[in-house]
C-alpha cells in the first residue's frame, strides 16, 4: 500500500499571526487509511550492537489517521524550557536564561516573573523543569529544577516558590535539593520534575556528561546520574529503595543514567517512564523500577561521538536494566507526556516525544510495556521541541527552543 501520510502532512500547515500561509489555517485534512508500515528510521545505526529483543529498536511505523492540527500559539517565548499547565488551562513556561512566564491558551505571553534563583545557563544549564503544586489552586506553589553554580563547580538545584497573586513574582523561594558532588562541566544537568501519587518530588539529573564524571552515574554516595524522590522540604522520600544501604544517597530512586530530559506517569499503571540521551546513538526509553540500575557508563547502544567505541562496547550485562526502545541515530529526546485526550482516539496512553536534534515529536504506541509502534510528527517544522505536555483542555502543548509554543489537537 502507497504510503500517503508524507503527502497530507505537507499540507499540514502550523500558523501563527501574521504568518502568510495563515489563510490555510481552516483547510480540511483528509484523514490517510489506517496503515502499518515499515520503520520509521532508514538511516544505518552508528553502532553494530544488536538489540536484545525483538522489537527494542526500529519498530513498525504507524500513522494518525484521525484529523488533527498543530498550531503555533507564540513565537515569542525565549528559549523556553519546561512547560506545565495551571489549573485554569493557561500554561507555565521556563526559559533557559531564568525567567517563567505564563501564557494563555490564545497566545499572549505574560511579562516575566520575578524573584528566581540566579540560574548559570551556559552550555546546556538554566532554569530546566517545572511542575505545579497538585494543590496549585489553594497554596499556588511551584516546584522548579535549574543549573546553579556553586564553589564546589555547578551542579542541578530544585527550589520552589509561591506565585504571588500577581503573578508577577516568586515569593519565598527555597532551594530544597541540591545534587552534589558539583562540577566545571555546563553539559548533562537533566532535568525534568513530576509529583508522583504520595506527593513527593521526581526529578532527574545527569551525569555532566565528562568521562572523569560518567562513573558517577554508577556510584550511590552521588546524585549525578540519578533521577531521585524527596518530600517538598527537600527530605528523602519514605520507602526509597536506598535509605537504609550505607554510603549511600537515601534520596535515589534508580540509577545508571547519562542524561534524563523526558519523565512521566503513565495514566492507567501509574508507572514511572524516562527517557535520557545516549551518546552517538543509544537514546533510551526505560521503565523505571525503584533500585534498579539502567547501566551507564557500563552498557550502551550507542557510541564515542568521535565514533570510538565506549567501555567494553557491549549492549547488555547481567544485573544491568535493558531499555524498552532505543534510537539509533539519535531522537535526542526531551520532555515526554502520555496523551489522555478525547479528542483522538488513536492517541489514548500513547507516549508524546519532543526531538531536539531530529527536529520532531514522537509517538509511541505501547502495549504491555512493549513498543509497538512509532510515528514522527511535526517534522516538516524544523524545530528543536523541547518539552511537551498535556493541557487541561486535552490538546498537546509543545514548546520548542526556537521559542515557540504549539497545540497539537483534533482540527
Amino acid at each position: 500500500m502507497k504510503n500517503i501520510f508524507p503527502t497530507v502532512m505537507a499540507a499540514l500547515v502550523l500558523t501563527s499571526c501574521g504568518n502568510k500561509n495563515a489563510e490555510k489555517k481552516n483547510e480540511k485534512l483528509e484523514s490517510p487509511t489506517t496503515t502499518t508500515n515499515a520503520p520509521v528510521e532508514t538511516e544505518q545505526p552508528n553502532s553494530d550492537l544488536k538489540p536484545a529483543f525483538a522489537g527494542q529498536t526500529r519498530i513498525a511505523g504507524v500513522q494518525t489517521t484521525t484529523p488533527y492540527e498543530g498550531k503555533i500559539l507564540t513565537d515569542k517565548l525565549d528559549r523556553p524550557w519546561g512547560v506545565a499547565s495551571l489549573p485554569d488551562g493557561r500554561l507555565l513556561v521556563t526559559e533557559k536564561g531564568g525567567t517563567m512566564r505564563i501564557v494563555t491558551n490564545s497566545g499572549v505571553v505574560s511579562e516575566k516573573i520575578t524573584g528566581l534563583p540566579e540560574v548559570n545557563d551556559a552550555g546546556q544549564g538554566g532554569l530546566l523543569g517545572v511542575t505545579v503544586d497538585p494543590n496549585f489552586a489553594t497554596n499556588r506553589m511551584v516546584y522548579w529544577t535549574y543549573s546553579e553554580k556553586t564553589k564546589e563547580g555547578n551542579l542541578t538545584a530544585v527550589a520552589k516558590g509561591k506565585l504571588a497573586s500577581d503573578e508577577g513574582k516568586m515569593e519565598n523561594v527555597v532551594v530544597i535539593f541540591r545534587a552534589t558532588p558539583g562540577h566545571k562541566s555546563t553539559l548533562h544537568y537533566g532535568s525534568r520534575i513530576l509529583f508522583d501519587k504520595q506527593r513527593n518530588l521526581v526529578f532527574s539529573t545527569g551525569e555532566r556528561s565528562d568521562k572523569e564524571t560518567r562513573p558517577q552515574a554508577q556510584q550511590l554516595n552521588s546524585a549525578n546520574g540519578k533521577i531521585l524522590r524527596i518530600t517538598t522540604e527537600g527530605k528523602p522520600a519514605a520507602g526509597n529503595p536506598f535509605s537504609n544501604t550505607p554510603n549511600a544517597r537515601p534520596e535515589i530512586y534508580s540509577y545508571g543514567h547519562r542524561n534524563v530530559q523526558g519523565l512521566a506517569f503513565h495514566p492507567v499503571t501509574g508507572d514511572l517512564w524516562e527517557n535520557e540521551f545516549g551518546p552517538l546513538g543509544g537514546d533510551e526509553l526505560n521503565l523505571i523500577q525503584p533500585g534498579k540500575n539502567y547501566g551507564w557508563p557500563v552498557i550502551t547502544y550507542g557510541m564515542e561521538y568521535s565514533g570510538d567505541e565506549i567501555g567494553q562496547h557491549i549492549g547488555q550485562k547481567e544485573g544491568l536494566e535493558q531499555p524498552v526502545y532505543y534510537w539509533d541515530p539519535v531522537l535526542s529526546p526531551s520532555g515526554m507526556t502520555f496523551y489522555t485526550g478525547t479528542d483522538v482516539p488513536e492517541w489514548n496512553n500513547n507516549l508524546f516525544i519532543g526531538g531536539l536534534s531530529s527536529s520532531l515529536i514522537a509517538r509511541l504506541v505501547i502495549e504491555n510495556n512493549k513498543v509497538v509502534g512509532e510515528e514522527r510528527l511535526l517534522k516538516e517544522e524544523k524545530q528543536r521541541f523541547r518539552d511537551i505536555t498535556q493541557g487541561k483542555d486535552g490538546a498537546l502543548y509543545a514548546v520548542t527552543d526556537e521559542g515557540r509554543l504549539y497545540r497539537i489537537g483534533k482540527k
